[in-house]
């Protein structure tokens, strides 16, 4: 018999403020907002979500297995949904923006950001991940990103059959125009939904994040969009027969290049 289709994918995003370079307060910040997320397929935290986009990671990093993924471990248990976020992680003397997507049942992929932001120096703080992930989850095949990777459409280009793309960061409110751009065009050249879930408000460098989360069809037509605001939290309906009708009648992907990354 054939594979059983998989159901439509329900996905909640968590678009809040961080508390500066202060773990504990965050954690127990976001623990108040996981509630509303009960039973949701995957829940997005953003980008650095213990920390705030810090270059500090001499203060604020910890190991693989630390904290944060055992607080995650136990929230996505406890809620019944699957996490993922991204984190400040030392390994061998280097420090990562490592992104964790942990499962109900604790077991974890990690990603690593390919694309540092040079603008703000991340690349003197951080070394770049080198491999793409793509994950499959409930019978859906998915591929996370953080921020800055969304600039880069080769890096994010839908050569792996993926059917969820997503972003997690600490998006500036100064470029929100290219924010919600470049999600719309990754969107209608991947032919997957695409999700982006961002920060708001002022960081310990007063850079103002305007949220603007934001999820897509894979034509690129907006699902949903947050309102202006913090710890808005939404659960969005991915329809899986939506996805492979498009796929069917516009069968794009099937004429793309071919191509490596080096």
């Amino acid at each position: 018999m054939p594979a059983p289709e998989p159901q439509n994918f329900q996905l909640a995003l968590i678009q809040s403020a961080l508390h500066w370079e202060d773990q504990k307060a965050n954690l127990a910040h976001f623990e108040n907002l996981l509630p509303q997320v009960q039973g949701a397929d995957l829940t997005l935290l953003p980008e650095m979500f213990p920390t705030g986009f810090s270059m500090n990671p001499q203060k604020l990093s910890e190991h693989t297995n630390g904290t944060t993924l055992a607080w995650l471990q136990e929230m996505a248990e406890k809620f019944s949904t699957a996490l993922s976020g991204s984190v400040i992680i030392k390994e061998s003397s280097k420090f990562y923006n490592q992104l964790y997507f942990v499962e109900p049942n604790g077991h974890y992929h990690i990603y690593r950001k390919r694309h540092l932001f040079t603008l703000a120096g991340e690349e003197k703080a951080y070394q770049p991940g080198t491999e793409k992930l793509v994950l499959e989850y409930k019978g859906w095949r998915i591929n996370p990103q953080i921020c800055y990777d969304l600039r880069f459409p080769a890096w994010c280009r839908n050569q792996e059959h993926f059917d969820l793309q997503y972003f997690v960061a600490n998006w500036p409110a100064r470029r929100s125009f290219a924010w919600k751009s470049l999600l719309t065009a990754r969107a209608i050249e991947n032919q997957c939904y695409v999700a982006g879930l961002n920060r708001v408000g002022p960081d310990g460098n007063n850079v103002d994040h305007s949220g603007d989360s934001r999820v897509l069809d894979p034509l690129g037509e907006l699902v949903w969009k947050a309102p202006a605001g913090e710890a808005i939290v939404h659960i969005t309906k991915l329809n899986y027969q939506h996805l492979q009708g498009t796929r069917k009648r516009f069968a794009f992907l099937n004429d793309q290049d071919r191509f490596l990354i080096t």
